[in-house]
């Protein structure tokens, strides 16, 4: 049977952008990891990724993008898109939000960066 998540990463310039697209939950986690830790190999200067199309966000999803945070901080940043109920709203309840650097879209995400640059 074929994972209900599906994880991607693109490259602009030397950032690397990973999305999802579906539940990450217990079961779908370990895909995310891996798509992570894939590009992470490459070496990139940021990483940013993209909820957009996430259907859930579950704690196991949320341990993976600390996980992640901790493992690239402070020479990678990390921007992770959120916005609305599914993703955004788990990460403040749980603290996270004060934590790791979210932002509602891509672009503003990109904005973050080119930011944090400056």
């Amino acid at each position: 049977m074929p994972s209900p998540i599906v994880c991607s990463e693109s490259w602009h310039d030397t950032t690397v952008v990973v999305s999802c697209a579906g539940p990450v939950d217990m079961v779908t986690a370990p895909d995310l990891q891996h798509v992570i830790s894939a590009a992470l190999k490459k070496q990139p200067t940021a990483m940013i990724v993209d909820l957009t199309d996430t259907e859930l966000l579950a704690s196991y999803g949320m341990s993976v993008l600390v996980e992640t945070h901790e493992r690239l901080v402070p020479d990678v940043p990390l921007v992770v898109v959120a916005d609305g109920p599914i993703t955004r709203r788990p990460l403040e309840l749980v603290g996270l939000a004060s934590v790791l650097t979210i932002r509602p879209d891509l672009g503003a995400a990109f904005d973050e960066l080119r930011g944090a640059q400056d």
